[in-house]
C-alpha cells in the first residue's frame, strides 16, 4: 500500500490477504466443504498455517451443520479437525455468554478434541483446540521452576503440544490467555507467563509479542496515567526489539501477521514511536483487527488515530 492513498475501507476478515483461504470460507458460508478439505490437507507439513487456516474456517462453520455434515458423509483427519475446531469454538461462546448449554457444548467439544488427536496424535492443532478449553476451569498443576509466581495451570497439555511443536503461535496465545485475570489468573501471573514463554523464543519469532498481549489485557483506564504504561523502558524496548528482529521476518509471510502486526504497532504507538509503528501500519495495509484496538474504544476509530499519529492516511480521508 503506497503511504499517501487508501482507497475503500478497512479488511477486517481474518483470513486478510490469504486469496485462497478467502475463497474456501465462501465456499464454507455457501455449505460447501470440498475446497475446504483440500484446503487444509496441504497444509500438513505447514502446522502454523494449519492452525491459522482450520481456526478462521471454524469461525465460518460454527453457525451452520457443515462440520457435522463433513464428518458424517467424508470422514478424515481434515474433517475430524474442523468438527473439534467448531465444537471448541461453540463451547467458548456459549461459556463466555453465560449460556444454560455452555456444559454440555463443552463436553462435545472435549470428546470432538479426543476424535481429532486420535486420528492425527502428532498434529498439534487437535491437542491446541483442546488447550482452549482449558480456561473454563481452574487446573492447579504446578509450574516449572523460573517463574516468580508459579501459577498452577494446564503446564501438562502445553508441554505436549510443544514436544509438537516447540513454537505453536495459536498453542501459546492459548495457554497465556488461561493466566488472566478474567480466566484462572491474575495481572502477575499472566505478566510471568508471558515473559517465561516469550524469553524462550528466538528473537525473530513473534512470541516475543506475548509480554505486549499480557500488557494490553492488563489495561485498566482508571488507574492514574494507565495510557502511559508503554513508554516506561522495559515495554518501550520490547517493543523496539521485535520491531527490529520480527518486522522483517514478516515480510517473508504466505499472508499478512494481521493480529501480530497490530500488537506491535499499538505498543510503538503507545510509546510515543511513530516513525517505526509507521513502517507497522505500512506493511499491514489496508487488513485490521478488533485487537488490541477494541480494548481502548471503538476498534476503526482507534486504528485510525493511530494511523493519523503516523502521517498515514485512513479510509474516508480526502
Amino acid at each position: 500500500m503506497a503511504a499517501g492513498l487508501f482507497e475503500g475501507q478497512y479488511v477486517w476478515h481474518p483470513a486478510a490477504d490469504d486469496r485462497e483461504l478467502a475463497s474456501v470460507c465462501v465456499e464454507v458460508r455457501a455449505g460447501r466443504y470440498l475446497s475446504a478439505c483440500e484446503l487444509l490437507v496441504a497444509t500438513r507439513e505447514d502446522l502454523g498455517l494449519r492452525a491459522h487456516r482450520s481456526l478462521v474456517l471454524a469461525s465460518e462453520a460454527a453457525d451452520s451443520d457443515l462440520a457435522e455434515r463433513w464428518l458424517a458423509e467424508e470422514p478424515s483427519q481434515e474433517a475430524a479437525l474442523m468438527w473439534a475446531r467448531v465444537a471448541v469454538l461453540r463451547a467458548l461462546r456459549a461459556a463466555d455468554a453465560h449460556d444454560e448449554r455452555a456444559r454440555a457444548l463443552e463436553r462435545i467439544a472435549l470428546n470432538a478434541c479426543e476424535r481429532a488427536t486420535a486420528v492425527a496424535p502428532h498434529d498439534p492443532t487437535p491437542w491446541v483446540a483442546r488447550l482452549a478449553l482449558a480456561r473454563l476451569h481452574e487446573t492447579g498443576e504446578h509450574a516449572p521452576r523460573g517463574l516468580l509466581t508459579e501459577p498452577p495451570g494446564p503446564w501438562r497439555l502445553f508441554s505436549h503440544i510443544l514436544r509438537l511443536d516447540p513454537f505453536h503461535r495459536e498453542a501459546h496465545h492459548r495457554f497465556l490467555a488461561y493466566f488472566f485475570s478474567r480466566h484462572c489468573g491474575s495481572v502477575n501471573a499472566a505478566w510471568d507467563v508471558a515473559a517465561f514463554l516469550s524469553q524462550r523464543a528466538p528473537a525473530t519469532s513473534p512470541l516475543r509479542l506475548l509480554p505486549l498481549v499480557a500488557l494490553v489485557e492488563s489495561y485498566n483506564p482508571s488507574q492514574l496515567l494507565a495510557d502511559r504504561v508503554w513508554e516506561q523502558p522495559q515495554w518501550r524496548s520490547t517493543a523496539l526489539a521485535v520491531y527490529r528482529h520480527w518486522l522483517p521476518e514478516a515480510a517473508g509471510y504466505r499472508f499478512t501477521p494481521v493480529l501480530d502486526l497490530a500488537y506491535l504497532a499499538h505498543a510503538l504507538i503507545m510509546g510515543q514511536r511513530e516513525f517505526e509503528a509507521r513502517a507497522v501500519f505500512v506493511a499491514m495495509g489496508p487488513y485490521a483487527s478488533r485487537m488490541p484496538w477494541s480494548v481502548f474504544g471503538e476498534p476503526e476509530e482507534q486504528l485510525s488515530r493511530a494511523r493519523r499519529a503516523c502521517g498515514l492516511p485512513v479510509p474516508g480521508a480526502a
